[in-house]
């Protein structure tokens, strides 16, 4: 079974959707193996993010994403990092397909609810970051 990590992000939290994006993970058949409600600094958000700590778009991205609480989580099942990704749509969420959680839930390309682990190894690394030992 492949793993993924996902991150309702800040805004996902305070618009109250937690339970509505879950569920379409769930619903997917996707199975919900670590879960945790918790606020980061920036230098976690820095090594998360780390291969775009350089870019000129971080900084903002930075601050949205230490703002608030987020939930992150660790979902199972076959070919879980695509199936996640298509399930959360495009980056931008004015452009993201309706059906997906993006594309019918955000109007933005920064505040766009959720991060999906875009690769096996990513997923990996990010497990390890945000929940050490699983």
């Amino acid at each position: 079974m492949a793993r993924t990590l996902v991150l309702l992000k800040p805004d996902a939290v305070r618009r109250g959707l937690v339970g509505q994006i879950l569920s379409r993970y769930e619903a997917k058949g996707l199975t919900l193996t670590a879960l945790e409600h918790r606020t980061i600094d920036a230098e976690t958000a820095d090594r998360h993010y780390a291969e775009h700590v350089e870019k000129e778009w971080y900084p903002p991205l930075r601050d949205f994403v230490t703002s608030g609480p987020l939930v992150a989580m660790v979902l199972e099942g076959d070919e879980a990092v695509e199936v996640v990704r298509g399930l959360n749509g495009a980056t931008d969420g004015r452009k993201a397909a309706p059906g997906t959680i993006r594309g019918d839930l955000s109007l933005s390309g920064r505040e766009n609810l959720v991060h999906g682990s875009d690769s096996a190894e990513s997923a990996e690394r990010e497990i390890g970051l945000w929940f050490p030992g699983l």
